[in-house]
C-alpha cells in the first residue's frame, strides 16, 4: 500500500487513519487489542486519539491513550506507527483549555498513558477562544524542542484563529500547524469547502477528516427511525434521516453494487479522491467494519461515480 506524506514533515501514513475514540468506550481493552492487531497487520500505521477520550464515560477520559499505550508496549511496535493525540478539549473536570500551563501538564500525562517518549502529531483539539495564540504556540515550541512532540496540527479552530496562528508563527518564529482535522463527509460539505479549503491550499496542510462516515449513517445501516436503536451512536444520525440523506444512500447503494463493495468503502473512496484529503479518520468495532476500511484505498471511483455523489450531496 502506498503511504502518503504528511506535508511539511518526514511522516508517511497509510491512507486511512484509525479513530481511537472507540477504545475504552464501545470496545474494552481485549477487543481493542484485537482490532489494533488486525489494523496494523494489514499495513496500516496511523492511529488518532485524544487525551480526553472517552470522558463521556468516566468524566475525565484517558482510556483510549492507555489502551493504545498498553498495546504498543505489548507488541513492541511503537516505531512502526504514527500516533496522533490532542489537547484542549473539555471534561467534567475542566473547561476547554489551550493555555501553556495546561498543554505542558497534558502532554506529559499523554506520554505516560501512551507509554512513549514522543507524540508524532499533537493537535489543538478545541480552541478555548481566550488564550493568546502566541502563548499556545510557545508551549508547542517548548515541547517540540524537548523532543516530546514532533509536529502540531489543528482541529475545531475557527478559520480566523487558524489564519492568525500562521501569522503569529511566521512573525515570532514559532511552530506551524502541518495538518487540519475538519468535520467533513458526504453530508457535511459546506463548512469545509467554503471556509477551510482555501486555507488548506494556502498553508499547504494535510487533511484528516473526522466523522468521515457521518457517525455511521453512510454505512447504510440507518434508513428508518427504527434503525436508530441499532447502536450507541444511532441517535446522533437522526438529523440525516431526510430527503438529502436518503438520496445520498441511494447513490451509495448504486455505486457500491456496481463495484461489488460496501457503501462505507465508497463514501471513504469519495473522500480519498479529493486531492486535499490525505487520510479520512474512521473507527471500526468489528472485523467486517475493518474490512470496509481496508478496501477504501484500493477502490477507484469513476468520474461519473464522483459526479453523482457530488450532485446528491450538494
Amino acid at each position: 500500500m502506498k503511504k502518503r506524506n504528511i506535508k511539511n514533515t518526514d511522516l508517511y501514513v497509510a491512507p486511512v487513519n484509525f479513530g481511537g475514540n472507540v477504545f475504552g468506550w464501545t470496545l474494552d481493552e481485549k477487543e481493542s487489542f484485537d482490532i489494533l492487531d488486525q489494523f496494523a497487520g494489514a499495513d496500516f500505521n496511523f492511529i488518532d486519539t485524544a487525551d480526553t477520550y472517552s470522558w463521556w464515560v468516566n468524566g475525565k477520559g484517558g482510556q483510549s491513550e492507555e489502551i493504545i499505550g498498553n498495546w504498543m508496549k505489548a507488541r513492541g511496535n511503537r516505531n512502526d506507527l504514527v500516533i496522533a493525540t490532542k489537547v484542549g478539549s473539555e471534561t467534567k473536570e475542566h473547561d476547554f483549555d489551550i493555555s501553556k500551563k495546561h498543554i505542558l501538564k497534558s502532554v506529559n500525562e499523554s506520554l505516560t498513558r501512551l507509554k512513549t517518549d514522543h507524540i508524532d502529531l499533537y493537535y489543538t483539539h478545541f480552541d478555548d477562544n481566550k488564550t493568546p495564540i502566541e502563548e499556545t504556540l510557545e508551549a508547542y515550541d517548548e515541547i517540540i524542542k524537548a523532543g516530546k512532540v514532533r509536529y502540531i496540527a489543528a482541529s475545531n479552530l475557527s478559520p480566523e484563529r487558524l489564519k492568525e496562528s500562521f501569522e503569529v508563527a511566521e512573525k515570532n518564529n514559532l511552530p506551524k500547524y502541518v495538518a487540519l482535522q475538519p468535520h467533513y463527509n458526504l453530508l457535511e460539505r459546506e463548512k469545509f469547502e467554503t471556509q477551510y479549503a482555501g486555507l488548506v491550499r494556502e498553508y499547504d496542510l494535510s487533511v484528516f477528516t473526522y466523522w468521515s462516515l457521518a457517525a455511521g449513517f453512510l454505512t447504510g445501516k440507518y434508513r428508518t427511525e427504527e434503525d436508530l436503536v441499532k447502536s450507541a451512536r444511532g441517535e446522533g444520525v437522526r438529523k440525516y434521516l431526510n430527503e438529502k440523506g436518503l438520496e445520498v444512500l441511494k447513490a451509495l447503494d448504486t455505486i457500491s453494487e456496481k463495484h461489488e463493495t460496501t457503501q462505507a468503502s465508497v463514501a471513504l473512496a469519495w473522500l480519498l479522491a479529493n486531492p486535499l484529503v490525505t487520510a479520512p479518520i474512521v473507527s471500526a468495532t468489528s472485523e467486517s467494519q475493518l474490512k470496509t476500511l481496508f478496501k477504501a484505498p484500493d477502490l477507484s471511483l469513476s468520474d461519473a461515480d464522483i459526479e453523482l455523489l457530488n450532485k446528491v450531496s450538494q
